[in-house]
């Protein structure tokens, strides 16, 4: 997960509600400009939590199954899959007019505690490939997008690609990257596929070679055939970070647009961690990275979806992940605790609405 940038004290703050349409839900207003507005969540809140559905039903157009179509969650053996959490989420986006969306196919970090024991040379591509067409085979035609790979690029490795030195590179070498699309192709040849990364957003030199390193690989991948349709920016932000450079990501986005390729932000959030105690200021500064950030990424207009990792403060990873050391509760997305809209519920709307139509 990233930390993010943007001067938190560079716009005009508060950010005024919306008019005069201050109650159309992110749904409406991302549709209203031809974008995409959802966010990742689990089967157990959901089934538990009425008002919390209920904001989702009306917030979201989008569904992302927050890590439950992962090889840990519905591979418990090698020889088993179980897609109870998945379907259940699936039928709940038909109850609700919503998309489906699917992550990750590959990442090293949802591999099952069988796989290290299991998986070898010889055996590693025949299970990627039967997972794939398991997987994306059984809900084909019913996903918006894929995000096919995902965190695969890590400068410190040092390999001469830019690849993360992880599992299936190990296994199988650097062409995993070109099977997994090929064959979610094949699987469904509907879904949008895409390279879902991090770090992609700053302003410094680590993060200039990963998106160096994703520019000169999509080419290349393209150049040969390869069906990536979309790169995905996970955009985990931090409302304290000052090195967001408008121009040179601004340039990447261009970049990418170029080549054919759509954008997404797939994991948006904005932790609080070093902000302020005082709920007022921090909401402030979340919301005034919630505006820049989108008021900049979404200017480019083959950006088509905007995703945040959750919608309620009261069910987001950042609580553990990157928790407040005052012990007070983390305010990183649009609703808070009780499903009331907070600041960044109206800086995105006012993102959505400034947005050139699609």
């Amino acid at each position: 997960m990233a930390a993010g940038a943007l001067s938190v004290h560079s716009l005009a703050a508060p950010i005024a509600p919306p008019a005069p349409s201050e109650g159309t839900p992110l749904r409406d207003r991302a549709a209203s400009r031809g974008l995409l507005y959802g966010a990742a969540t689990q089967r157990s809140i959901l089934k538990g939590d009425p008002s919390f559905a209920a904001a989702f039903a009306q917030q979201c157009g989008v569904l992302v199954p927050e890590n439950e179509l992962q090889w840990s969650v519905i591979r418990p053996a090698p020889d088993t899959f179980d897609f109870s959490r998945p379907d259940w989420l699936y039928n709940f986006t038909q109850q609700h007019q919503m998309k489906f969306r699917g992550t990750a196919i590959v990442w090293d970090q949802s591999l099952p505690p069988w796989f290290q024991s299991y998986a070898n040379a010889a055996n590693a591509k025949q299970l990627l490939l039967a997972h794939i067409a398991t997987v994306v085979g059984r809900y084909s035609g019913k996903m918006h997008s894929w995000d096919v790979v995902n965190e695969v690029i890590q400068p410190n490795d040092k390999r001469a690609d830019g690849l993360r030195v992880k599992p299936w590179l190990e296994l199988i070498g650097p062409d995993y990257i070109d099977m997994a699309f090929h064959a979610c192709a094949e699987a469904d040849p509907h879904a949008l596929l895409v390279w879902n990364e991090n770090h992609l957003e700053f302003n410094d030199s680590w993060s200039q070679a990963k998106r160096d390193f994703l520019v000169r690989l999509l080419k290349d991948k393209l150049k040969r055939g390869v069906p990536i349709h979309a790169v995905g920016l996970q955009s985990h932000l931090s409302g304290t970070t000052t090195d967001f450079n408008g121009a040179a990501f601004t340039l990447f986005l261009r970049t990418i647009a170029d080549l054919g390729v759509k954008i997404m932000i797939t994991e948006m959030d904005v932790t609080d961690a070093d902000l302020p105690a005082d709920v007022a200021e921090r909401d402030r500064d979340i919301a005034n990275v919630y505006y820049g950030y989108l008021a900049t990424v979404l200017n480019e207009k083959d950006v088509i979806a905007v995703l945040t990792w959750g919608l309620s403060d009261h069910f987001t990873f950042i609580s553990h992940y990157k928790p407040r050391k005052d012990g007070s509760p983390v305010r990183p997305l649009p609703l808070d605790y009780e499903m009331n809209r907070t600041p960044a519920w109206y800086a995105m709307a006012r993102a959505f609405d400034e947005t050139p139509v699609r």
